[in-house]
């Protein structure tokens, strides 16, 4: 009966990307003016324009230009820049390294330091240290990334120089020290809404009958926390990191911009402003695909942290 359910979640995850596709046509469909004049110019003729146009598909319906963009998916090719000539494969590939490393560093810094403080809180529920862990959860969740990418520019690059500003970086070490500061910047407002959701999902575990059943039994607070009362929370923190996958995609694209790192986002971003509508197509197709088998992965790992839901799905 698992197989049953990894169908239907597979199928809802194909129905999500076309939906989201289509939706990027229809808006594409929708932009006013011409966008053979914003790349080739004024000066462009007329015929010149209407064969740049055929070629870019933008003189067919876009239900067929839908059609065929999906028939040229299943082969592998996401389209042709029209500027450069390059296969959008090509493009996309170029940049997905630096986006993904980007985005997981991120996450990774988030739980790395979100979980434990979260669970600090948790464990000193109404002392000095949880009401100032609430404070800057708060503070770092309701602030701007742009913001924070901006200040941590001027006092860690500017004022202090201890890391490079800008680019991606082309050795190693070079590349992991130009790291530091976007992933940090993306992170920071998911370690408070991880810490504050663990305190909270702690919180109402630890009020659990079976945790008092335990302490009476006089298992240490230790085991309780960490073996009993932790695993139980954890179900909610794998939900909010789906959820967080994909909003880390979509500030990977501002922090690229900020940081000047060409990845995804600085991509997607030039395709935006020059019209380059096949670019912009493969990135957004990338993108879509890429969250929606994170929320995959995430919802089937639901049943490695709860038995519950594993036998539910083997029932259904």
């Amino acid at each position: 009966m698992a197989g049953h359910y990894f169908l239907r979640r597979a199928a809802t995850a194909a129905i999500s990307i076309v939906s989201a596709m289509t939706l990027l046509f229809c808006l594409i469909a929708a932009i006013p003016g011409d966008p053979a004049s914003v790349l080739l110019g004024p000066q462009a003729s007329a015929e010149f324009s209407r064969q740049f146009i055929e070629e870019m598909g933008l003189n067919r319906p876009v239900y067929e230009r839908i059609l065929l963009f999906f028939a040229n998916v299943a082969t592998g090719n996401l389209g042709v820049d029209v500027i450069t000539g390059r296969t959008v494969s090509a493009i996309v590939l170029a940049a997905l390294p630096s986006t993904i490393s980007l985005a997981l560093v991120s996450i990774l810094i988030a739980v790395a330091v979100g979980l434990p403080l979260g669970i600090f809180a948790a464990t000193h529920r109404g002392s000095p240290s949880d009401a100032i862990l609430a404070v800057v959860s708060i503070i770092f969740v309701s602030m701007p990334s742009f913001i924070l990418g901006i200040i941590f520019l001027v006092v860690f690059s500017v004022w202090l120089d201890w890391l490079p500003i800008l680019g991606t970086g082309t050795g190693l070490g070079d590349q992991l020290q130009r790291l530091i500061l976007p992933a940090a910047v993306l992170s920071l407002g998911y370690i408070g809404l991880l810490a504050r959701l663990i305190r909270s999902s702690m919180l109402e575990v630890l009020g659990e009958s079976y945790i008092r059943t335990s302490r009476a039994f006089g298992i240490s607070n230790w085991r309780i926390t960490y073996a009993y009362a932790l695993r139980n929370a954890l179900l909610p923190t794998l939900a909010a990191l789906g959820m967080i996958a994909g909003r880390v995609l979509g500030g990977a694209v501002l922090i690229e911009i900020l940081f000047a790192r060409q990845g995804l986002g600085t991509t997607l971003y030039d395709a935006i402003v020059s019209r380059n509508f096949p670019v912009m197509q493969g990135v957004v197709f990338v993108v879509v695909v890429i969250f929606v088998l994170v929320q995959l992965v995430v919802e089937l790992s639901y049943s490695l942290v709860d038995p519950r839901i594993r036998a539910k799905r083997q029932e259904g």
